[in-house]
């Protein structure tokens, strides 16, 4: 008996549990460094394996941070630059970490019934108030514009 519930601790320890997410915890507990073997093996070469990393991954980050406020996708590039650092850098996996669970725990507050009714009605709230105002312009000025086109 006692050895064959060794042998169940055994497989339960080797057993890879997996999350809601579908990915494994062991997975999610690897911290550190992605770069291959050969380049670990060199001090040197790792270290600037992480400068390398990281410059690409600032110039990532600073173009999303310029989006933010020029045309383009500036959260996704943001983002994108951080999963550049998180194959490199601890401190960028625990933040990348971090935000994936908020956007589960936002996207699950999303989905329930009882938020997406009050998001809805909120929506129609405010459309009908600009289409009021809309219509309450459009009646005291007309069609034509505050500014003069033709100068």
């Amino acid at each position: 008996m006692n050895a064959e519930s060794d042998e169940r601790t055994k497989v339960a320890e080797q057993a890879d549990p997996v999350s809601a997410t579908g990915e494994s915890d062991r997975e999610e507990r690897e911290l550190g460094s992605r770069a291959p073997g050969f380049i670990k093996a060199s001090k040197a070469l790792h270290l600037s394996w992480q400068v390398g990393v990281f410059v690409v991954g600032l110039g990532v980050v600073i173009a999303g941070v310029l989006m933010l406020v020029l045309p383009g996708p500036g959260w996704l590039v943001i983002f994108g630059g951080m999963a550049i650092w998180a194959t490199e850098f601890v401190w960028a996996q625990l933040v990348l970490r971090w935000t994936k669970r908020k956007v589960t725990e936002a996207a699950q507050r999303a989905l329930d019934p009882k938020v997406r009714r009050r998001n809805i009605i909120l929506t129609t709230v405010g459309l009908v108030i600009m289409a009021v105002l809309v219509g309450i312009y459009v009646w005291k000025f007309g069609l034509t514009m505050p500014w003069k086109i033709s100068e």
